[in-house]
């Protein structure tokens, strides 16, 4: 039987709150978490059970919503963010991965945060997340895939500038993000031999350098390679042609180039479901494909859907890990 789910509470003047608790309310027993944060930052009225044990949850979670206690030093107002906060944001997602390193938590969920009330509030030097716990697992490198029941897709550069992806982009990167997402896939989603599209990075794949040589000069023969070493690869390919339906049942994950070429695709077939999954990490990490939405924080009227489809992804890929 498989530990509870850490599920850090992230910025507690965003929806995280409210839709831990909806989480809680369509999962119960189903899928066993246990919420790290401030209780006073949950919707008045929500039952909880304190756990002085992660263990506890299993047995708690029919009932009421079981939380591991963190106490903040000021409460939270929807949609407004408070800096003095931002250090215990951090220090709970710390504790989730302490907890899941340990073997006390299966897996580790984290609600989203809000980067500049951390860099206001407590210097945080990380573009994000996924950075941030890369540093704190001692990870060389980590790959971000997001995962829906339509599509799996990951990005070899992130938060980067478009105009400066052809510098950040080099075979060694590439390389990476490729053999880092086939682990991934293998070990944690049961894909034997996982199937794998890449995109090119300029228009039409750069048609024959017409429109950019990358393809030709390095990309192309990189994969070449790869298949060569025993990877089940197709590409480059042009990326518009590439998310159809015909064309997402040849692979199991597309790798694109940059941020909007991968996360467009999936935003657009399964925007309320998708999930953030963190492979190359020595532990499993999901996240809701989404940000604070501060605008409607406090409403009642945040969907709790791709949470509760990464709460579910991290107890699958718990129990395949297993």
């Amino acid at each position: 039987m498989t530990a509870p789910i850490a599920l850090s509470c992230g910025e507690p003047a965003g929806i995280g709150p409210e839709i831990a608790v909806r989480a809680w309310q369509e999962l119960r027993g189903d899928c066993p978490f246990f919420w790290i944060g401030d209780p006073r930052h949950l919707p008045a009225g929500t039952p909880i059970a304190r756990l002085d044990d992660p263990a506890g949850a299993k047995a708690a979670c029919g009932t009421a919503l079981p939380v591991l206690e963190l106490p903040f030093p000021a409460p939270a107002t929807p949609g407004r963010p408070d800096p003095r906060n931002a250090a215990a944001v951090v220090a709970a997602i710390e504790r989730g991965v302490a907890l899941v390193r340990s073997g006390a938590a299966s897996a580790l969920c984290t609600a989203p945060i809000h980067k500049k009330a951390l860099i206001d509030g407590a210097g945080f030097a990380f573009p994000g997340h996924t950075e941030f716990l890369a540093a704190l697992a001692g990870a060389e490198r980590s790959v971000m895939m997001l995962v829906s029941d339509l599509l799996r897709v990951v990005p070899a550069t992130i938060h980067v500038a478009l105009a400066e992806v052809p510098r950040v982009l080099t075979p060694e990167l590439l390389r990476a993000t490729i053999e880092i997402a086939a682990a991934g896939l293998r070990g944690h989603f049961g894909i034997a031999r996982p199937r794998i599209a890449v995109a090119g990075l300029n228009p039409h794949a750069g048609e024959g350098g017409a429109m950019g040589r990358e393809e030709i000069d390095w990309i192309a023969p990189l994969l070449e390679e790869m298949r060569v070493q025993g990877h089940d690869i197709s590409g480059p390919l042009p990326a518009d042609t590439m998310f159809h339906p015909r064309a997402r049942a040849r692979f199991d994950v597309a790798v694109a180039m940059y941020h909007d070429q991968a996360l467009i695709p999936i935003k657009t077939l399964d925007f309320d479901r998708g999930v953030n999954v963190t492979l190359g990490l020595p532990f499993i990490r999901t996240s809701p494909d989404h940000g604070t939405a501060l605008d409607i924080a406090g409403q009642g009227i945040a969907r709790p859907d791709s949470l509760i489809a990464a709460l579910r992804l991290a107890h699958r890929m718990a129990h395949l890990s297993a």
